[in-house]
C-alpha cells in the first residue's frame, strides 16, 4: 500500500483555503457539541466524527475503529447505505497483525488511489472483501494522542477518485483534534463510570446497614393487612354479614398493600444500578422519601426528626437517585454521630430554602458529637474518615454528586454540640 500522498500539487486559492478552514472549524464545533450533548453515550460522538469526515473529504463511506488490546474494533460506520451494508460484513475486529493494524502502526495517512492496481502481494482476503464491497479509492488516517494509537478512520469512494493533498491535510488536522477530544472524553467517561460504580456500592452498603429496620418496615403493613383480612372473614361469617365492616377492612388492606409497594419501590430505586439521568426533581418530595425509607432506623436510634421544607421550592434538573444518596449519607452520618451521645436529646433537623437564581439550599443539622476543627479541611477527601470502621468515601461521593449538579457542599460545627451540613443545587 502506498503511504505517499497523491493528489493535486497546486497551491489552493485563498478563498478556497478560507472555505476549508471554515469547514474544519465547523466539524470541530459539531464534535464538541456532540460531546457536550451526550455525557453518557459515546455513539453520537463517533457519528459526529464520521459525519464530519465524510463531508470534509467528500467520501461515500467512513468508518471508525478504536484501539483495544486485541486489535482495532469497529464502533461506527456512516455513508452510502449500500456500501455500509457491504462493509458491515467485514469482521468487526481487525486483529493485531492485520492490514488495518499495520496501517495504524505506521502512524501515517495511507492513501490507496485505486484498489484494482495495488501490488499483487497485497491482494489477500482483505483486498478481495474491499473490492467486492465496491470500494475503489480509500484513505486510512490513524488517530493519535501523544503518539499512542487511539484508533483509525477509513474513508472510501465508489469511484476511482483519489483524495487530494488538500483533503488529506485538512482531514489529518481534523483527525488530530478529534483524537484528542475522543480520548479525553473516553477517559473522562471511564472515570465517571468508576465513580458511578463506587456510588452504587456505597448506596448498597448503606442500605445493607439498615436491613433489619427495612425488614421491619415491610413486615409491619403485611402483618396489618393479614389482621384486616382475618377481621373481614369474621364479619362475613356474621348473620347477616356485616358488609360495611368488610368494606372498611378491605380498604385498610389496600392501603397496607400500597404502603408496602412504596417501601419496596424506594429501596429498588436507591439500590438499582442505572446510568445517571436528568429529570425534573421535587427536592422536598425526594427528601421525604429518604426519611420514610429509614424511619425504622431513626426510631431505633431514638432520633427525633423535624423538617422545615420551604413551600413553593423551585424544581431542579438532576438525578433523583443521586440526590437522594446525598441525603441518605448525610442522615446516616448524623444517626451514627448521635449514637455516641448518651446524654441529651438526639434531634435531626432538615430544612430546604429557595435561594433565588442560585437555586435551592438544603441543611441537615444534628445534635451529635460534632466535628473536630482539625478534621474540617479534610472532611470531603476520599478515604479520610473519623470513624473506626469507616471507609471515608461517603462524603467524597456526596461532594462529587453535588458539584456535578452545579452546587457546593460544606460543613460547620455547632454549639454546644452537633454538626451542620449544607449543600446547594442549581434550580431548573
Amino acid at each position: 500500500m502506498n503511504q505517499s500522498i497523491h493528489g493535486e500539487g497546486t497551491a489552493p486559492e485563498p478563498e478556497d483555503r478560507v472555505t476549508e478552514l471554515i469547514e474544519q472549524q465547523t466539524a470541530i464545533s459539531e464534535l464538541l457539541r456532540a460531546i457536550a450533548n451526550s455525557p453518557h453515550d459515546m455513539q453520537p460522538i463517533f457519528d459526529a466524527i464520521l459525519d464530519s469526515a465524510t463531508r470534509l473529504c467528500r467520501a461515500d463511506i467512513c468508518s471508525l475503529r478504536l484501539s483495544e488490546e486485541s486489535g482495532l474494533r469497529r464502533v461506527a460506520i456512516r455513508g452510502d447505505p449500500l456500501l455500509v451494508s457491504q462493509a458491515l460484513s467485514f469482521p468487526a475486529l481487525a486483529e493485531n497483525g492485520s492490514h488495518l493494524s499495520q496501517i495504524a502502526t505506521s502512524r501515517l495517512p495511507t492513501h490507496i488511489p485505486d484498489f484494482a492496481v495495488v501490488d499483487g502481494d497485497l491482494r489477500d482476503d482483505f483486498w478481495k472483501a474491499v473490492v467486492n464491497a465496491g470500494f475503489r479509492t480509500s484513505l486510512f488516517v490513524p488517530l493519535l494522542k501523544d503518539d499512542e494509537i487511539v484508533g483509525i478512520v477509513t474513508l472510501g469512494r465508489k469511484q476511482v477518485q483519489p483524495f487530494t493533498d488538500r483533503q488529506i491535510c485538512l482531514f489529518r488536522d481534523f483527525a488530530a483534534q478529534a483524537a484528542i477530544a475522543l480520548e479525553s472524553t473516553r477517559r473522562e467517561r471511564q472515570y465517571r463510570e468508576a465513580q458511578m460504580a463506587l456510588a452504587h456500592a456505597n448506596r448498597v452498603a448503606t442500605m445493607g446497614q439498615f436491613t433489619a429496620s427495612i425488614v421491619h418496615e415491610i413486615k409491619q403493613p403485611i402483618a396489618t393487612a393479614r389482621n384486616n383480612a382475618v377481621a373481614a372473614l369474621r364479619f362475613l361469617d356474621r348473620s347477616p354479614p356485616d358488609v360495611a365492616e368488610v368494606r372498611e377492612a378491605l380498604t385498610c388492606i389496600l392501603d397496607d398493600n400500597d404502603r408496602t409497594n412504596d417501601i419496596v419501590d424506594r429501596i429498588e430505586s436507591l439500590i438499582k444500578k442505572a446510568p445517571p439521568r436528568k429529570e425534573t426533581v421535587d427536592l422536598n418530595a425526594a427528601i421525604l422519601d429518604v426519611i420514610a425509607l429509614i424511619h425504622g432506623e431513626l426510631v431505633n436510634a431514638g432520633v427525633t426528626v423535624a423538617t422545615q421544607l420551604a413551600g413553593g421550592l423551585p424544581y431542579i434538573q438532576g438525578d433523583r437517585v443521586q440526590l437522594q444518596q446525598v441525603m441518605l449519607n448525610l442522615i446516616v452520618n448524623a444517626i451514627q454521630s448521635m449514637n455516641a451521645v448518651e446524654d441529651g436529646k438526639r434531634e435531626l433537623h432538615i430544612s430546604t430554602v429557595s435561594m433565588g437564581p442560585e437555586g435551592v439550599g438544603v441543611a441537615v443539622r444534628d445534635t451529635g458529637q460534632g466535628l473536630r476543627p482539625e478534621s474540617l479541611p479534610r472532611l470531603f477527601e476520599p478515604f479520610y474518615t473519623t470513624k473506626p470502621d469507616g471507609m471515608g468515601m461517603g462524603l467524597s461521593i456526596c461532594l462529587s454528586i453535588v458539584e456535578a449538579h452545579g452546587g457546593r457542599l460544606w460543613a460547620t460545627s455547632c454549639e454546644p454540640r452537633g454538626a451542620l451540613f449544607q449543600f446547594t443545587i442549581l434550580a431548573d
